[in-house]
């Protein structure tokens, strides 16, 4: 696993748990590279009924499997226009959270949820 140092989690006041950045971060770094525990498909319906429903994310070439983050990379919250993407590496079964713009330190690093910075398609949840 890759980490910049200096990442933590911290409570939020509306989103539970959160990734924040004690540096600063520049737009290009990487900021995590996060290894995925895999869930194939048929587990997935499973996944539903528990609390890990709300820290998978879609996986596989049909995109109809599901993998868990470890690392911060499940605990990174929700924003339609976040400060960081995320980039699934099916070939080494990773999850890249790549900044997308300056972070300043002290601040909570967000993905969007969908995929796409921008993307306000309905979230499952």
């Amino acid at each position: 696993m890759h980490q910049i140092p200096g990442l933590y989690i911290m409570d939020t006041v509306a989103r539970g748990r959160g990734v924040y950045t004690s540096i600063d971060i520049t737009a290009g770094d990487i900021i995590e590279i996060c290894p995925v525990i895999c869930i194939p498909k048929s587990q997935l319906p499973i996944i539903h009924k528990t609390t890990l429903h709300d820290y998978y994310f879609l996986w596989g070439k049909d995109m109809d499997e599901c993998a868990i983050a470890l690392g911060f990379g499940s605990l990174y919250n929700h924003e339609l226009h976040p400060s960081a993407n995320f980039i699934l590496d099916l070939e080494n079964n990773t999850i890249d959270i790549v900044a997308i713009k300056n972070i300043a330190s002290g601040t909570e690093i967000t993905l969007n949820y969908n995929g796409e910075p921008g993307d306000d398609s309905p979230l499952w949840f």
